[in-house]
């Protein structure tokens, strides 16, 4: 990294906090490691808690050598795809934990995938062995030909229980209707307490970590056919490392999460199952989300570290007893996969004495690139600063070649050894999006004198009115500082005379009563003229992925299948409500500089 660093200014250096080095040292070896190094020192600690079951640091290792050993016996060898399909239960933990002990490749499969995305990435990743809850198995059994797997693992929520409750889950399940009867033959459906029975235990050497992958971690899809992501075992033993650097938590001081981000999403499954066994920490898996859960679990258990999506943070913050739960406990909170608007940053830290830190990662970077200090200087609206032996720099958006200087705003491209080896199969796309070591993540930003990035937009959001060029984010921003906005996204939308123009999504707050004039002339006192929203649609809820992030994509789709007498009709009926004096106005041309109200994002990771 030195060696690179003489061609590109780091001025964030100055503003790591106190104890963070510039550069880390990736461990040799296999990501298992962490798991054994968790175990030997800290063997007694509690490793998972659900409910009634408690699962130690040793038994987690011995459960998971012990899997490993039982799917070595059943076909899985060194470098084969294994999908686990689970959500955050002590087994997705154990499949894990296994598959890498096993010397295999986890895919991590979203429960919630609908027919054609679980075909593509089975297929695509040719995994043919899936661990799944059995709620799940219907979807399975419907598509099992089409997928091609030889072997279905099949758990129950029971089987992270301990008696009584494992006793008893079956009768609920029952009575609520989600009692799923499973066809286990013990050969191509096998029941997970199955592979239990025998003491057998194996743990693979990883030789080579920096070419041998642990995770083929599927891309969001939120812009086009998902990509597995090849992570390798140096890449996410890298990323844990620069966590570790930048959190300064050693493993002496005992930690406890809560796993309530999907474990089947990179960031998710970085921050909260690797993450906490690097720090060989107590992790409280969640497996939905339930604000009133929630809240009763932060009491009992706790929590010093919270990681979620802006949608959970926000959530908890609108819960009418809220005051009667004391979140003083924490000690570092990350917020990722989407923008957290700042008015939301900042009534966090009032409620709860400690600051959200903020960064970015993708999933192509395992994930982790930027991060505010979290003991320094954090800035509203930014990503922060590239961690540990991470590069970052802003290029043109013609070709990527020219840097470009602080205050511009360009695409952002990071180097550094948390960078996937490519795309699975895919060379062209690869090479397309790394280019000598640089990776290419789409994101227009730009950086300031002081190295904190800001990320203004994705590439495919931009919106071009008249020729002029207008960054959803900051409009999003906007609108989000409206007391009766609960949430709200801006899309371009096609327009006949302009090529696009800027419609708004917006969820009103409970009880509120908003009008389409009302908003725009808020957006007017902050924005200029061509950047107002011209068309706004209310809506209970906007569409999002299930860490939280909205999906442009969708709405955009929405808005390609109208008919051109439909657009004639919004534009027509949006010309009508609004007043003369606000119609829209001739845009003047704006300087491509650092817009003054920004936005912060976690994309994709």
């Amino acid at each position: 990294m030195s060696d690179l660093q003489q061609d590109v200014d780091c001025p964030w250096f100055s503003s790591y906090d106190k104890g963070v080095p510039h550069e880390i040292t990736v461990p040799k070896g296999g990501l298992q490691n962490v798991l054994d190094e968790a175990a030997e020192t800290y063997g007694q600690r509690d490793a998972i808690v659900f409910q009634n079951t408690r699962i130690s640091y040793k038994q987690l290792k011995e459960l998971a050598e012990i899997l490993a050993a039982e799917l070595r016996r059943r076909g899985v060898q060194k470098g084969d795809r294994v999908s686990i399909m689970l959500p955050n239960l002590p087994q997705t933990f154990i499949a894990f934990w296994g598959v890498m002990k096993a010397g295999a490749v986890a895919v991590m499969t979203n429960p919630l995938y609908m027919e054609s995305e679980l075909t593509h990435q089975i297929k695509d990743s040719g995994a043919k062995h899936l661990i799944t809850l059995d709620i799940f198995w219907p979807k399975i059994a419907a598509l099992r030909e089409q997928l091609g797997l030889d072997v279905c693992y099949v758990t129950r929520v029971r089987d992270a229980l301990k008696f009584p409750l494992s006793w008893l889950q079956p009768f609920s399940a029952r009575r609520q209707g989600t009692w799923v009867s499973v066809p286990y033959d013990g050969h191509r459906v096998v029941a997970w307490k199955d592979l239990f029975k025998r003491s057998d235990r194996l743990s693979v050497e990883v030789v080579d970590a920096h070419e041998t992958i642990a995770l083929l971690q599927y891309t969001g899809g939120t812009t086009g056919v998902s990509k597995g992501a090849m992570l390798t075992h140096a890449n996410l033993l890298a990323n844990l490392t620069q966590l570790m650097a930048i959190v300064q938590q050693p493993p002496e001081k005992e930690h406890v999460f809560l796993a309530l981000l999907p474990l089947f999403h990179v960031f998710g499954l970085t921050i909260t199952l690797l993450l906490p066994a690097r720090m060989a920490a107590r992790v409280v898996p969640m497996p939905r989300y339930a604000p009133a859960d929630m809240l009763e679990a932060f009491k009992k258990y706790k929590f010093t570290a919270f990681i979620g999506a802006p949608s959970v943070y926000i959530s908890l913050l609108q819960q009418k007893n809220l005051a009667q739960y004391d979140l003083h406990h924490i000690v570092f909170c990350i917020s990722g996969s989407a923008p957290m608007p700042v008015e939301w940053l900042k009534k966090f830290e009032e409620v709860t004495g400690t600051p959200i830190t903020e960064g970015f990662g993708l999933t192509e970077a395992s994930p982790v690139t930027h991060a505010n200090p979290v003991f320094g200087k954090q800035k509203p609206g930014s990503i922060g600063v590239p961690v540990p032996s991470t590069l970052a720099r802003i290029v043109d958006t013609e070709d990527g070649e020219r840097v470009l200087a602080p205050n511009e705003i360009g695409e952002l491209v990071v180097k550094g050894p948390q960078v996937m080896a490519g795309y699975w199969q895919r060379p062209e796309e690869t090479a397309r999006t790394i280019r000598d070591g640089w990776l290419y993540t789409g994101d227009i930003a730009y950086m300031d004198e002081e190295g904190y990035f800001y990320i203004v937009d994705r590439k495919k959001d931009l919106i071009i009115v008249g020729g002029y060029n207008v960054y959803p984010r900051e409009i999003d921003e906007v609108l989000h500082t409206h007391p009766k906005i609960r949430e709200a996204v801006t899309v371009g939308v096609s327009h006949r005379s302009r090529g696009e123009t800027v419609k708004a999504y917006i969820v009103p707050k409970e009880g509120a009563n908003l009008t389409v004039p009302e908003v725009v002339a808020f957006c007017r006192q902050k924005l200029a003229s061509f950047k107002v929203p011209r068309l706004i649609e209310f809506r209970d809820e906007l569409p999002k992925t299930m860490v939280g992030k909205v999906l442009r994509r969708i709405l955009r789709e929405e808005e390609l299948h109208k008919s051109d007498s439909q657009q004639d009709k919004e534009l027509h009926d949006a010309e009508e409500v609004l007043k003369p004096e606000q119609a829209e106005q001739a845009p003047v041309r704006e300087e491509q500089t650092a817009p003054s109200e920004s936005s912060e994002t976690k994309k994709d990771a």
